[in-house]
């Protein structure tokens, strides 16, 4: 890795960039109403590792996870709509469209409906970002990261240094993999057991 030597530390440093980098700020958000195809040309932009195409979007607002365009306009997508998709965005490779539908449901109930909505989307997309943000200190924290741990770990298990950083890389992986798949069960079991009176 040269100069940047995988460690605890360098780790550390990823998901602190990473965690300033990830969400945009709902300010920063565009104001002007969209295109279908400028809201497809946005989110693939913010999240060139997804491809949204417009049957994607369309299938989700046909399916109620998102609001329909408003009625009668040219650029009938939103900020409103982009808050949506950018939420959506970190949920489904963990929930299905289902799932998803059901999280949203909690707090707006009927999605195209905004007098029933038991808080905002704005203020719901800011706490997002405010988690998310600090979601990176809490996984780094983690005893699982515990940097004599590891290194005790790894000295005993060989002796090459090639073969220590890739030892290394490898721990943090699964232990990253393992926290990935523990928390996604638990968002499925809670989400499928929770119902909506």
């Amino acid at each position: 890795m040269g100069e940047n030597e995988f460690n605890i530390e360098y780790i550390k440093k990823l998901a602190s960039e990473m965690s300033k980098t990830i969400l945009v700020p709902y300010e920063d958000l565009p104001r002007y109403d969209f295109f279908l195809s400028q809201v497809i040309d946005y989110l693939n932009d913010k999240f060139s590792e997804e491809k949204y195409t417009n049957n994607i979007v369309q299938n989700y607002i046909k399916s109620n996870v998102i609001t329909k365009p408003e009625d009668g306009k040219k650029r009938g997508y939103t900020k409103l709509h982009l808050v949506q998709l950018v939420m959506l965005s970190y949920m489904r490779p963990i929930l299905t469209t289902e799932e998803i539908s059901k999280v949203f449901r909690l707090a707006f109930n009927e999605i195209n409906d905004r007098t029933d909505d038991i808080i905002s989307w704005e203020d719901a997309y800011k706490m997002f970002t405010d988690i998310q943000s600090h979601s990176f200190d809490d996984f780094i924290t983690s005893e699982y990261f515990d940097e004599v741990k590891l290194s005790k770990f790894i000295e005993d298990s060989c002796d090459n240094d090639k073969d220590k950083e890739r030892i290394l890389v490898f721990l943090v992986v699964m232990t990253l993999i393992a926290q990935a798949s523990s928390i996604k069960k638990l968002v499925q079991k809670i989400v499928n057991e929770y119902s909506i009176e």
